[in-house]
């Protein structure tokens, strides 16, 4: 007696069990969960030939990932045992559906909250601060970013930075965000999810807004957004200590503070004065990175220290003293050209070369960050209090 391939009749026509089983390997390219379980499978069609006709739900008519959901589902199926061909349609969800999938995926939750300002969050927040622009914050927060995610961590990024957004050049980020409902699916790049103002705005125009409006747009960033489950998430301030800063530690007062600065002295000096923010907010320094620090010569081999020396412990050491706790040095960043090329390029330093004094540094930092062991303050312990006889 002859016995059925796997996932087949004895015919040999594929089971509708095991195309199914196979749609359910399928990941939704924004939402990162298969289409089978958030309810984009409208139907599943065999023919006793072997050819396999699959209807997909797109959450919008104008969903940018249409072609590599097609792409996915064909070579999904095709792999089962007795599909001879394979022929996929696409229909929209409908307005009720939509509703369903965004509550879904809030977790029952219709209200738009921010997830990492809950008690049990899990997320680890890192905002990244410094005193004056062109110190290389932007260029610090992509690599770690980059450097967490090919490390396995699931990463997100905002790019507080609305006047000054660059974070989507830098990551390699060209996707445009997918709007469901009242949630807002965020492009990736790099396995770095990443949001910017600079993903709404046409062309290179300039954001032109006060500052209840960029408390908002910080606010959508962060709860319209759908992040998913993530394990750190980082935040690109723009310099100094205003609006952006201030919102942040109200929207997530969880956020930690990374001060970027440079050797220099006038730069530890402005840096210093933006970590010290931290005392007002009640906020948490996590530490400091020391970015151009020295230049290896191209004639000797001498380190050519163009911005000076001593910057990041001058800070570090001001911080100590002004939050009473000990603030460390996490790394120092020397000057190295691929680490400009790759911001450029949209192809971090820690990944094209992970092992140049850039690159090094960079993920020594990243390593750190990640490894470091979570407290309980604000964490549910799921225990119970009892009376007392």
């Amino acid at each position: 007696m002859a016995t059925a391939l796997h996932g087949s009749t004895p015919t040999g026509t594929p089971t509708d069990d095991a195309v199914r089983a196979a749609l359910a390997t399928v990941d939704d390219p924004e939402i990162h969960k298969p289409i089978t379980e958030l309810g984009m499978v409208k139907s599943v069609d065999i023919a006793a030939d072997g050819s396999v006709a699959v209807t997909v739900y797109l959450t919008v008519s104008g969903c940018p990932m249409r072609d590599e959901i097609t792409g996915r589902v064909t070579a999904a199926v095709q792999g089962v045992a007795g599909v001879t061909s394979v022929r996929v349609s696409l229909d929209v969800m409908s307005d009720a559906q939509r509703q369903e999938l965004a509550a879904s995926l809030r977790g029952g939750q219709a209200e738009r909250e921010i997830p990492f300002a809950q008690p049990g969050s899990l997320t680890r927040v890192y905002a990244v601060a410094s005193g004056k622009g062109g110190v290389g914050k932007s260029s610090v927060t992509v690599n770690l970013a980059a450097a967490m995610a090919a490390d396995g961590l699931k990463v997100g990024v905002v790019d507080a930075d609305i006047y000054g957004h660059s974070v989507p050049r830098m990551l390699g980020a060209e996707g445009r965000p997918t709007q469901v409902e009242n949630m807002i699916m965020p492009p990736s790049a790099n396995g770095v999810k990443v949001i910017s103002i600079g993903m709404f705005t046409p062309g290179n125009a300039p954001v032109v807004w006060r500052g209840p409006m960029l408390h908002r747009a910080l606010q959508q960033f962060l709860a319209d957004v759908y992040w998913g489950d993530l394990d750190i998430l980082l935040l690109d301030l723009p310099p100094g200590t205003g609006d952006i800063a201030i919102s942040v530690a109200q929207l997530v007062p969880n956020a930690e503070i990374l001060v970027v600065t440079t050797p220099q002295q006038a730069a530890a000096e402005v840096a210093e004065r933006a970590g010290s923010i931290a005392v007002q907010t009640h906020q948490k320094i996590v530490g400091v990175v020391e970015n151009m620090a020295g230049m290896p010569c191209p004639h000797c081999d001498e380190i050519v220290e163009v911005f000076g020396t001593g910057g990041g412990d001058r800070v570090a050491e001001g911080l100590s003293r002004t939050t009473g706790t000990t603030v460390p040095v996490l790394g120092r960043i020397p000057i190295d050209v691929r680490l400009r090329e790759g911001g450029d390029d949209g192809n971090p330093v820690v990944l094209s070369a992970p092992e140049s004094p850039a690159g090094a540094a960079l993920r020594g930092i990243a390593a750190q960050l990640t490894t470091r062991s979570r407290g309980l303050a604000g964490m549910s312990l799921g225990i119970t209090p009892r009376n007392k006889f």
